[in-house]
C-alpha cells in the first residue's frame, strides 16, 4: 500500500515572535477544543477517502504544545486509528515555556518519538530579541524531560542573523545544543517578512549583513560537523539515521497530506491548500487547488536543496530520461566556481553553494 506524509497544522501561540508570519493566534480553551475535534474528523474523512497509510506525522504550527498533552494525545491516537503505520515517524514541535511536568511521558506513551524544539539562540538576550518566552534552563529542561520519557529523536531550531549575534555567541548556542546531546539541529537565515513587527521596526535593530550572516552560516556548518551532525539539507543537520523522515517527504518530492488552515498538500500530481481562515476551516471548507507538481523542475529544485543533490539514476527512474544535458553544461560554470560538484552520477551544491542557492537555481534550472 502506498504510504504518504501526514501534517497537522496547529494554529495557536501563546505569543507571536516578532519575525513569525506564519498563520497562528492565541486560542481559547474552548476554540482549542473545537479546532481538535475538526482536526480529527478531517483525519477521519481523509482515511476513508484516500485509502492509504502514512509513515510519517508532523504535528507544526504556531505552537502545537500549546495545545497541552491531552488534546496532543487525541490527535496523535485519532491518526494511529487506522492511518499510521507501526513503524512512523510521530514528530511534534514545542515550546518549552510552561510544559507540565508529564507532557513528554504522555506523548511518548501515545507513540511520539521525535520532538522538535523551537531553541532559535541559547543567549538570553538573543532569545528576549527575539520574543521567546523561555530561557536556556527552560530549553534544557524540555531536552532532559524527553530524554527520560524515552524520547531520543530531538530537534532544535538555530536562527541565524538575529539582532547583534556574533560569532561568540552562535558557538554559545552550538555548544549549548551539542552539550545536550540532541542528534538533530535545524538552522535557519532569519528573513525580515513584512507586516512583522521586525519588518516594521527594522531600523531598531542591528541585523548583521549579509557578508556576516553568510560566515555565520559557514560557521555553524563546521562546528556541527566537527560535533558529528552531518548537513544533509541546506538547514538540516543530524546524526546518521536521525535526519527527518517527514521533511526529506518534501524534498524527495513525494506525496503529502496537510490538514488545517494554511497547511499544504501533494497528492496524485496535484498540489493544494487550506485558506489562512480558522473558521471556514471548522465550518468544513475545501482546500483550494494549487496547479499541478512533481515535474522534472520542481523535483530538481527539491532535490539540490540536499547535499545528495539530483541524481542521475533516481531522475531516470522517476521520469525515464538522464538530466539534461544544457543543465549540466550551465552547472559547470558553478563547478569552476566552487559551488557545485558534479560527476555522472549527480550534480550537487557545495556549502557556499547553498548561500547562493536561488541565484544557481534560477541559473540552471
Amino acid at each position: 500500500m502506498n504510504t504518504i506524509g501526514l501534517y497537522l497544522h496547529i494554529p495557536f501561540c501563546r505569543s507571536k515572535c516578532p519575525y513569525c508570519d506564519f498563520y497562528s493566534f492565541r486560542g481559547s480553551a474552548a476554540e482549542m477544543d473545537d479546532y481538535c475535534a475538526a482536526l480529527q474528523q478531517r483525519i477521519s474523512e481523509s482515511t476513508a477517502a484516500l485509502q492509504c497509510k502514512t509513515d510519517t506525522l508532523y504535528i507544526g504550527g504556531g505552537t502545537p504544545s500549546a495545545l497541552g498533552a491531552r488534546r496532543l494525545k487525541n490527535l496523535v491516537n485519532q491518526a494511529k486509528q487506522d492511518f499510521l503505520t507501526e513503524e512512523a515517524e510521530v514528530t511534534v514541535e514545542c515550546n518549552p515555556y510552561k510544559l507540565s511536568p508529564d507532557f513528554f511521558k504522555v506523548l511518548a506513551a501515545v507513540g511520539v518519538n521525535r520532538i522538535s524544539i523551537g531553541l532559535q539562540s541559547a543567549v538570553d538576550t538573543e532569545r528576549r530579541a527575539l520574543g521567546r518566552l523561555s530561557d536556556r534552563q527552560t530549553v534544557e529542561a524540555a531536552v532532559r524531560a524527553a530524554q527520560t520519557a524515552g524520547i531520543h529523536n530531538i530537534s532544535l531550531d538555530v536562527m541565524l542573523g538575529v539582532p547583534d549575534q556574533t560569532e561568540k555567541s552562535l558557538a554559545e548556542t552550538l555548544d549549548f545544543c551539542l552539550s545536550l546531546g540532541v542528534p538533530h539541529i535545524s538552522a535557519y537565515i532569519l528573513k525580515l517578512e513584512e507586516n512583522t513587527p521586525f519588518w516594521r521596526r527594522r531600523e531598531q535593530y542591528h541585523f548583521p549583513d549579509d557578508d556576516k550572516t553568510a560566515d555565520l552560516y559557514l560557521q555553524l556548518c563546521e562546528t556541527l560537523k566537527n560535533g558529528g551532525r552531518m548537513q544533509y539539507e541546506i538547514s538540516n543537520f543530524a546524526k546518521s539515521g536521525f535526519e527527518s523522515r517527514h521533511n526529506l517527504k518534501y524534498w524527495h518530492c513525494e506525496e503529502y497530506l496537510g490538514l488545517g488552515p494554511a497547511a499544504h498538500s501533494f497528492l496524485n500530481g496535484k498540489r493544494f491548500y487550506f485558506p489562512r481562515d480558522f473558521e471556514a476551516f471548522l465550518k468544513g471548507s475545501a482546500p483550494v487547488p494549487d496547479g499541478n507538481g512533481g515535474d522534472f523542475t520542481e523535483y530538481a529544485m527539491l532535490a539540490l536543496r540536499l547535499t545528495e543533490g539530483l541524481r542521475e539514476s533516481k531522475v531516470q527512474a522517476r521520469f525515464g530520461y538522464k538530466i539534461p544535458d544544457e543543465m549540466r553544461e550551465k552547472a559547470q560554470i558553478f563547478v569552476q566556481g566552487g559551488y557545485m560538484t558534479a560527476d555522472e552520477e549527480r550534480i550537487a551544491l557545495t556549502r557556499n553553494g547553498f548561500l547562493l542557492s536561488n541565484t544557481i537555481l534560477a541559473e540552471i534550472l
